[in-house]
């Protein structure tokens, strides 16, 4: 064994070059999962001290007990509690404060005239509360409001709208109120709750325009006098509090707050980001494979001489293991080092670009580094474990043989499982799309055809290079036409270069077709659903927003211009014991305005105690027109609405539809999502929107979109997906790139004598770099090839899986134009890999080229 690693550390110091691709395919899938790892600690870390330095005045919280949440949403809707309950708690012995805390949605308009956030974090609004020990919010600069209309602000919200103290400005609540900025607030130190926007006004205000009704609040918050611990206070506090209220402790408060953030920020955040870990690790997986499969081949006459010395097979196989294990240690042990250099760059970066990361150094757990030093280990060893065996079975006759011939590609038995697996993959795939809807099935179907296109690359490469390099011999001619060859020599290894840059390729492919199916999704269902004109809208991804006012569906109805208008708002109960999201709208004017599908019985009467249910939720809870519906409220209130109508489509008017006469006693802080026009005969588009607009402007000026730009906005958030997901798989793509690369360079090394011949005959050293730039493009070309292909079919079967899993139906896309431009990015991709490679052997010696074993 001692032996096999002094031969290890031999060839590590002889050939370090043939290693470098290795290396820094390890080192970027470390480091990525490292940072990854670090940021999440720390980001929760931070969003603990922020939030236990906020609350840390407040010893308990009051509130009400019954929650209701909906499907799909992680924070349920409490009612409100009354408070006059302020007064009862400030009498209970050791109570030192106690004060009303009222929340509401509330929007602010910046100097521009546009909103300030509202595009995913929340917009709020509430009651200015005077105990800073109370407050989680501190006044930075100005004062306290005073009197009506005197508002303060959280300094990142000032900025971002570039407001100041003493400007005037406009709050939607949703209804618009003018208010003044009289002094600017922190949270937890920073400038804000990173990008949510807090608007403090008086007590007045805040319950005239953020509840429903006056003497109304989302809590009260106590603050314990000298001496009394805060289980000790809920303690007391418990007994004076009615029936339907409990009491928490400020710790308990503050935890279920960072809890919520941690469960849908943080951990989506980070799963995201472990998931493309997992991506750039796999690209790895190929390019590592790859480079010791070369490195193995290219040491036959070496191995082959080591056994004829009478090395046996384990010495040799530990060999190529102990230079695996060398360069995994060596770079994860580098990738942890850089994955806590791009955590702490991205703690920088991320307050310039308006995410305030929260205060405090970067949390570095045994975690975080041992994980990505194990993955990295796991994955290097992993990847040259075939390589290494391969090693050990060379034969000491194979000393005596000049070259090998490689049929990897011609294989039978290889041809024979591919096909095999390709049909396995095809035949589970069809089941969970088509037969059987399921999500498991389809991704089960997704890694097995993954499978099949590893297994039978090395047999379809030949005849892809073929094809595709088919142009080459007409436009580079005899240059062109070595480059193919190349390609052609060795399938195996053709395909494992390729690979890497496939699966990049194929995601990439795979979120790009998914993402254009949800905007054709989109644009079907307002095409298919939406029967009005225009529509007033608010942001359509996100918590953020403040909605609209009730308001102003009435008053553009009585535009002359408007034929009808009608406003669907939200609010929530639990329909036979199961918490479900409201539609509170005008029934018979949103059957005008949406088409509504198949209606079973009349949206006429459905007055303060009918529901009109989609034909998909009746038959869930078994419902039929005239059956009756227990409803239960957040307030506590309980009643029985009858089924007066069963609709067909849900795609925008939503499950459950009732009057706002039925919602009016059980709401709390009232507005509408969109507002949906449509215009009377003869009035043209144009003057139709201008007239919209005219009235919108008086209720907070919202955007008022024709029919199509309200589709293109609803599917904005898709965009900002693609976006970021393109980001992320820069790094899988950069690794494939590292991979081709690293496999031309040592290429390059194994044809160094066949090189110095061609220069010997004549070829220039343009004519050379071509050759080896062209040979890299086509192995680019046959990856990328096999990315969109593969990609796309992951694409079909993810809509379809999650057509036949949702009640909603999904519609498939394909965009030529975005999937073209990944082709172009993968073959540019392949240009720019062969550059370097292109370069050395265009520099060898000729004579030393010739000369060389």
């Amino acid at each position: 064994m001692n032996a096999a690693l002094r031969l290890s550390a031999s060839s590590l110091r002889s050939h370090k070059r043939r290693f470098a691709g290795t290396f820094f395919a390890v080192f970027l899938g470390v480091a990525f999962l490292a940072s990854t790892l670090v940021m999440g600690d720390t980001l929760r870390a931070g969003f603990d001290t922020m939030f236990g330095n906020a609350t840390k005045g407040t010893d308990a919280v009051v509130r009400s007990v019954g929650v209701i949440t909906t499907p799909g949403e992680s924070q349920g809707v409490r009612a409100p509690v009354g408070t006059d309950l302020v007064r009862t708690i400030e009498h209970v012995p050791g109570v030192a404060a106690a004060a009303p805390d009222i929340q509401g949605a509330g929007q602010l308009v910046g100097s521009d005239r546009k909103p300030v956030g509202g595009q995913g974090p929340p917009t709020l609004a509430g009651n200015w509360i005077d105990d800073p020990k109370l407050n989680a919010y501190r006044l930075a600069e100005g004062r306290a409001p005073s009197k009506s209309g005197e508002v303060v602000v959280n300094r990142g919200a000032a900025e971002k709208g570039h407001l100041k103290i003493g400007d005037t400005t406009v709050l939607r609540t949703p209804d618009p109120v003018r208010v003044t900025i009289v002094g600017l607030a922190t949270f937890g130190g920073e400038d804000g709750m990173a990008q949510v926007t807090f608007t403090g006004m008086t007590q007045a205000d805040a319950e005239k325009y953020l509840t429903a009704r006056p003497g109304e609040a989302a809590g009260i918050r106590v603050r314990a006098g000298p001496g009394v611990g805060q289980d000790e206070l809920v303690s007391a506090l418990t007994p004076v509090l009615p029936k339907g209220v409990e009491a928490i402790t400020g710790q308990e408060s503050a935890r279920e707050n960072t809890d919520m953030i941690s469960s849908q920020f943080l951990t989506l955040f980070t799963t995201l980001l472990l998931v493309f870990s997992g991506i750039a690790l796999l690209v790895a997986t190929f390019s590592i494979h790859n480079t010791f499969a070369i490195v193995v081949a290219q040491r036959t006459r070496e191995n082959a001489l080591l056994r004829a010395l009478g090395a046996s097979r384990r010495q040799v196989t530990a060999s190529t293991l102990a230079e695996a294990s060398v360069v995994a240690v060596a770079a994860s042990a580098v990738g942890i080092a850089g994955g806590i250099g791009i955590a702490a760059g991205l703690q920088a970066l991320f307050p310039a670009i308006g995410f305030p990361f929260p205060e405090g150094g970067l949390v570095i757990s045994g975690l975080s580094m041992l994980l990505p030093l194990g993955v990295g280990v796991v994955v290097c060893l992993g990847s040259a474990l075939l390589p290494a065996a391969r090693a050990g079975r060379t034969a000491p006759l194979a000393a005596l043989r000049e070259t090998a011939v490689d049929e990897s590609g011609a294989s039978r038995v290889r041809a024979t499982a591919g096909g095999g697996l390709a049909a396995l993959a095809v035949g589970v795939t069809l089941t969970g799309v088509l037969l059987t809807p399921s999500l498991w099935l389809a991704g089960l179907g997704a890694v097995l055809a993954l499978a099949a296109f590893v297994v039978l690359g090395p047999v379809a490469s030949s005849a892809a290079v073929r094809v595709l390099g088919a142009p080459l011999d007409g436009l580079r001619g005899v240059t062109g036409g070595l480059a193919r060859r190349n390609a052609l020599r060795s399938p195996r290894r053709t395909a494992a270069t390729a690979g890497a840059l496939m699966i990049g390729v194929a995601v990439v492919s795979l979120f790009t077709v998914f993402g254009a199916s949800l905007k054709a999704t989109m644009d079907q269902t307002v095409s298919r659903s939406f029967a009005g004109d225009v529509a007033v809208s608010t942001p359509s991804f996100g918590a953020g927003g403040s909605g609209l006012s009730p308001r102003l569906a009435p008053a553009l109805a009585r535009q002359p211009a408007v034929e009808d208008a009608v406003g669907l708002g939200k609010g929530v109960a639990e329909v036979n014991g199961q918490g479900r999201a409201l539609t509170v709208t005008d029934p018979v004017t949103l059957g005008k305005v949406f088409d509504l599908g198949h209606v079973q019985g009349s949206l006429n009467g459905l007055g303060t105690d009918g529901i009109a249910i989609t034909r998909t939720e009746a038959d869930k809870q078994h419902l039929v027109t005239g059956d009756t519906a227990r409803l239960a409220f957040t307030d506590g209130q309980k009643a029985d609405f009858t089924v007066r109508a069963v609709y067909g489509r849900s795609e925008l008017a939503g499950d459950y539809v009732i009057t706002r006469a039925a919602w009016a006693p059980h709401r709390t802080q009232d507005a509408d999502t969109v507002v949906a026009v449509s215009f009377k005969d003869g009035v043209s588009p144009a003057e139709g929107k201008a007239a919209v607009e005219t009235v919108a402007e008086r209720y907070g000026n919202p955007e008022v979109q024709t029919r199509d730009e309200y589709a293109q906005s609803s599917a904005a958030g898709i965009d900002m997906m693609l976006t970021l997901v393109y980001a992320l798989l820069a790094l899988a793509v950069l690794i494939a790139l590292l991979g081709i690369a690293n496999t031309l360079t040592l290429a390059i090394h194994e044809r160094t004598r066949e090189l110095g011949l061609l220069r010997a005959v004549g070829q220039t050293r343009a004519q050379l770099r071509a050759m080896v730039r062209w040979e890299s493009v086509l192995v680019a070309a046959f990856g990328t090839a096999g990315g969109l292909a593969l990609g796309a079919f992951l694409g079909w079967v993810l809509v379809e899986a999650s057509d036949g899993a949702s009640d909603s139906a999904f519609a498939f896309a394909v965009p030529p134009l975005r999937l073209a431009v990944v082709a172009q990015v993968g073959l540019a991709a392949g240009a720019l890999a062969g550059l370097r490679p292109a370069r050395r052997a265009a520099r060898l010696d000729v004579l030393r080229a010739i000369a060389t074993e």
